[in-house]
């Protein structure tokens, strides 16, 4: 893991991807010349690899940093069932994820501290298919076909959101809980720390 600073209007914020591919449940991109590898939804939909960025590649989405999945035995994305997810305890404003919906789907993030205190913050996720995003999501990822087990289907979109979670609780955050709905899926996490304590994850005085 690797902190990265980003200079926006005069103050710099800090961000630190995190590695979440031991988490990974699910394979939700596939190949042209392997379709059915893909099990997305429950019709077997899936993005395809083309029109995505390369697996395990660093790549920003509204200056953002995210390291985009690289796939494991496993697959390419988490599919949520109440997965923990441990951080570097330390101070942060915000959870940025890279997420899509099979539809649009609202539940809540558990938020653990150091103190042991829990807070529950919403996750709402706009659909894949390709539409407005109704919860003010930013656009990730936009391909110009979809793939179907068998067959690729062309100028049918599929779309990847850039999500995030505010975590409000003035003491360090240890973990998030992912919800139980397997209609959520979360390819890649980002923490971004308070411009105020840039020290974060391990490095504060």
């Amino acid at each position: 893991m690797q902190l990265t600073n980003v200079r926006m209007e005069g103050v710099t914020f800090t961000y630190l991807p995190m590695p979440i591919g031991e988490h990974f449940n699910n394979r939700a991109i596939s190949s042209a010349s392997d379709t059915s590898a893909g099990r997305f939804n429950v019709w077997g939909n899936s993005f395809p690899a083309g029109h995505l960025p390369a697996p395990g590649s660093r790549i920003e989405v509204a200056k953002i940093p995210f390291d985009f999945p690289a796939p494991t035995p496993a697959g390419d994305n988490i599919r949520c069932a109440g997965q923990m997810i441990f951080v570097p305890p330390g101070r942060y404003d915000w959870l940025h994820l890279l997420a899509a919906a099979e539809r649009r789907a609202e539940d809540t993030v558990a938020l653990h501290f150091t103190e042991g205190d829990v807070d529950f913050e919403a996750l709402r996720v706009s659909d894949f298919w390709a539409a407005p995003a109704r919860f003010g999501e930013h656009q990730a990822c936009l391909t110009g076909q979809m793939h179907y087990p068998h067959h690729v289907q062309p100028g049918l979109s599929a779309l990847i959101w850039r999500q995030r979670v505010p975590v409000t609780r003035g003491q360090p955050l240890t973990g998030l809980r992912l919800p139980r709905n397997v209609a959520i899926h979360v390819f890649a996490l980002t923490l971004q720390t308070a411009p105020d304590h840039q020290s974060a994850a391990g490095t504060r005085p």
